[in-house]
């Protein structure tokens, strides 16, 4: 494996982010990215609620999983894409808050499968609170045509 560049990674994912229409919508941040990590954070809107006026499970999955996923990209050498092939979640309390916070942070990296674990937060006044949990997996790809960085 190649020496990775830390500016490259980060120029690459701040573009790559950038890309996405789904983080677009949704009016997600990317506010940290190092070695292994990355943070994504998301204001609380009541177009992303379910019926109960909490944050939707599925906008959960969808921001935990992006953020596993460029923790990934992280690891890998600017050639390389990734796709995930898996993930858990876990819902473990109403995502209730003014913003929240959704970390991912490799658990083990690999040259053909990754692994990271995620973490969203509700963010208020008091202290953060632990709202869900996820495992994902991803598959590092080479040389395949429409997929890249």
């Amino acid at each position: 494996m190649s020496e990775i560049n830390s500016d490259t990674i980060d120029d690459r994912i701040r573009l790559s982010f950038a890309r996405q229409g789904a983080m677009r919508t949704l009016g997600a941040e990317l506010t940290r990215i190092s070695q292994g990590v990355v943070e994504i954070e998301l204001p609380f809107s009541e177009k992303l609620t379910q019926q109960h006026g909490i944050l939707h499970a599925g906008l959960i999955s969808t921001t935990l999983e992006t953020a596993c996923t460029y923790s990934a990209y992280t690891m890998i050498e600017s050639d390389v894409s990734l796709l995930t092939i898996e993930f858990k979640v876990n819902l473990l309390s109403p995502g209730k808050g003014e913003r929240f916070l959704f970390r991912g942070e490799i658990t083990k990296p690999g040259s053909t499968i990754i692994v990271a674990d995620g973490r969203a937060y509700a963010l208020s006044d008091g202290p953060a609170k632990l709202i869900a949990s996820m495992t994902s997996t991803m598959m590092a790809v080479r040389g395949r045509e429409g997929i890249s960085g």
